[in-house]
């Protein structure tokens, strides 16, 4: 193995390097350890949320098979923000601020301590593209480890889930539902750890990260508390130290016909509309031409195959036992909708991968066979209008109908517009507009599963529209329109609605329309005024003066170099 150590290799003969040596000695190094791969494991464990408080055992694992494999391992530490638990609070501006402090400290550990290759675990949603984003700046060999789905709870014979709680708010403030199955739920949804279980944010991340080629097959809807993922996690470790030999990089990896099969499969899994703004993040740490247009181009040609939650009926464990990622991506590779010859990080390409794969199980309703999908077009469709001018992404799956006109019920932040639902102040025909809530003026861009989730409790999720410069959770489906863009505090037009406005969202032809006509809209905006900043100070005031466009991925380093 000598040669591997970029450290070595990096540091001066004498005087130079005995400080650097000594200070391994003093972790229990010896001689021939110098010659080894350093290997870092990017250890997201927690105690704050369900979804990494199952992942030291991960880190251990992985620890041991770096060892085993005849390299050493560097443990250091990434944060997380649980997106459960900070919804509807002040907290929730947080968790896309957490993507990027968690790029950064791949980033900078990788890069400050000459680290020869990375492992990162993670769980909850952005520990997944900033892990991502990390492991992309670094560009030294890299593969991901997801933390593992939760098991569904269970309750009166049906399966629960995070979302379960936040509709059945809906429900209960709606009076269908009594106080004793509201508390039952409440209490039963989550029976351990392991991240959301439907295809939300964190098992559509995991997903694509396996069909991207940077995770190990089958490697994206195991199950934390179930036992394969210990040894999962093991021989990741070993294909790792394989890919630090082979010198196989993340850039390498992840190309644009890469991506293409990425959002290939987050199209064919019903996914979260966060992957939209996630990858435009990540091809830009990889620096791939990539735009919020590619979703649509690929979007057009590519089926909804899997009945899964939060539109359908089933879960990420489900998909795993119907034959995982795996049998989906050898669907679309039949069918001439995924680049079989794209590298991954076993060494082999996606189509040497799924050669030896049996086909498509008859006994499982998960997963359907190209012939037969559940819709014929992908579901997180790209909106322009003069709402939109540079895009915004609706989830379309699961509407009989997603085309809506209607007055503008307007509010400039999430609370009073889930005090308005919780009140049955929002009918039937009505467009919710939640504003001042996008990258900037959020700050952080927080997700709107809170009044999504009334609304459907309400029995109003296809009956009301909601657009936003915010996002929404993985768990989302309705009429929901989300990353509006440009945002209200940069003047984008959604500022200027006003209360009774017509608004249209019309999926079909792809756009989102204020109906006030022009001499309006200018006079209008002749008054408008950008409020003040919510934070000048700290973490959160940093992301509202750097963050892009959410049509750029709300990326913190988009700036234009010779601005430098």
């Amino acid at each position: 193995m000598a040669g591997y150590n970029r450290r070595s290799k990096n540091i001066t003969e004498g005087v130079a390097r005995a400080p650097n040596r000594s200070m391994y000695y003093g972790m229990g190094y010896t001689e021939s350890d110098f010659g080894k791969p350093m290997i870092g494991v990017a250890n997201g464990h927690s105690t704050i949320t369900p979804c990494n408080s199952g992942l030291q055992k991960l880190a251990d694992a992985a620890v041991e098979g770096i060892k085993l494999a005849g390299a050493n391992p560097q443990v250091f530490g990434t944060p997380t923000i649980s997106d459960g638990m900070s919804m509807g609070t002040e907290g929730m501006k947080y968790s896309l601020v957490s993507r990027e402090v968690i790029a950064d400290c791949v980033e900078t550990c990788v890069g400050g301590q000459w680290m020869d290759g990375v492992l990162v675990i993670g769980g909850c949603d952005k520990n997944m593209p900033g892990g991502m984003m990390g492991m992309l700046r670094a560009n030294v060999p890299a593969i991901y480890v997801y933390g593992g789905t939760i098991l569904p709870g269970r309750y009166k014979g049906q399966d629960l889930n995070i979302v379960s709680v936040f509709e059945a708010v809906g429900q209960f403030s709606a009076g269908n539902m009594n106080e004793e199955d509201f508390c039952q739920i409440e209490r039963r949804a989550i029976p351990g750890s392991g991240s959301c279980g439907g295809m939300y944010t964190a098992n559509t991340m995991s997903s694509a990260f396996e069909a991207l080629g940077m995770s190990l097959p089958f490697a994206s809807t195991m199950a934390n508390v179930e036992d394969p993922i210990v040894a999962h996690t093991q021989e990741a470790a070993r294909v790792l130290v394989e890919a630090v030999k082979a010198d196989l990089k993340p850039r390498d990896i992840v190309t644009k016909k890469a991506l293409e099969n990425a959002v290939a499969v987050i199209m064919a899994t019903g996914g979260s509309t966060n992957a939209v703004l996630h990858f435009l993040a990540i091809a830009h740490a990889a620096e791939v031409p990539w735009t919020i247009d590619d979703f649509e181009r690929v979007r057009q040609r590519t089926p909804v195959l899997c009945d899964l939650k939060p539109s359908g009926k089933h879960l990420a464990i489900d998909l795993h036992h119907a034959g995982g990622i795996p049998a989906v991506m050898k669907v679309l590779l039949d069918a001439g909708l995924l680049h079989g010859d794209c590298i991954t990080i076993t060494g082999r390409t996606v189509a040497e991968n799924l050669a030896d794969l049996p086909p498509l199980r008859a006994d499982q309703d998960v997963i359907r066979p190209i012939t037969s999908p559940m819709y014929e077009h992908g579901h997180l469709a790209i909106l322009r209008g003069n709402l939109a001018t540079e895009g915004c992404v609706a989830k379309i799956t699961g509407l009989k109908n997603p085309v809506i006109t209607g007055p503008a019920r307007v509010f400039d932040d999430e609370q009073s517009a889930l005090a308005a639902i919780m009140a049955k102040q929002i009918v039937a025909g009505d467009v919710m507009v939640l504003r001042y809530l996008g990258p900037k003026g959020g700050p952080g861009m927080p997700e709107m599963l809170a009044p999504t989730g009334a609304l459907i409790g309400q029995g109003l999720g296809e009956s009301v529209g909601l657009i936003t410069d915010g996002r929404f959770s993985g768990g989302t489906w309705g009429m929901v329109v989300g990353h509006v863009a440009p945002e209200a505090y940069e003047g984008g037009l959604i500022a200027l609605v006003q209360e009774g406005d017509r608004i249209t969202i019309d999926a079909h032809q792809l756009l989102l329309q204020l109906n006030v006509d022009e001499v309006e809209i200018a006079h209008r905006r002749a008054a408008w005024r950008r409020p003040a900043p919510r934070y000048t100070r700290g973490v959160l005031g940093k992301f509202a003066k750097n963050a892009s466009s959410a049509s750029l991925g709300a990326v913190l380093d988009g700036f234009d170099p010779a601005s430098l």
